[in-house]
């Protein structure tokens, strides 16, 4: 492979990693089936209990009126709580409920299944080339979050 096109090809493949996971996952998830976005904001939630709708489209890259929308869709199926902030009656802090909470804990444990199953496939070289790539593609996300954050 050629060094120009090791960038786009690395990203394809991360790209469809995480697509075949998110694929195979949905299969065993119960209705209502959650987009990319929702499950992101579910899973920061969940992280950040009591972070608020502006905060939180600043750590997903997303705007502020998409999260909102996000907010009001998983609301509506009952997997956020939305409370008004202490101090700021106009500000609201955005909390998971035990039904989301259940759900990621679900989709992390078939998440982890999944991956080990089709690790433990690999050979032992595939397998470790791929622990030997974890710290540079942990900073190669930081960087990706650090220029996300500077724009």
């Amino acid at each position: 492979m050629r060094a120009a096109e090791f960038p786009d090809t690395l990203a394809d493949v991360l790209a469809g990693i995480q697509r075949q996971i998110r694929r195979t996952l949905r299969r065993g998830t119960p209705a209502p089936a959650l987009r990319g976005a929702q499950v992101e904001l579910l899973r920061l939630v969940e992280e950040s209990p009591g972070i608020g709708v502006s905060e939180a489209a600043r750590q997903l890259g997303l705007a502020g009126n998409s999260v909102s929308t996000l907010v009001n869709q998983l609301t509506g199926s009952g997997l956020l709580r939305r409370e008004t902030a202490p101090g700021d009656r106009r500000s609201v802090r955005l909390l998971p409920t035990p039904q989301a909470r259940a759900r990621l804990r679900d989709w992390h444990e078939r998440r982890g299944a999944l991956v080990r199953e089709q690790v433990k496939r690999l050979s032992d070289e595939d397998q470790a080339a791929l622990a030997a790539a974890l710290p540079a593609l942990r900073r190669l996300s930081a960087g990706l979050h650090e220029d996300l954050e500077e724009r």
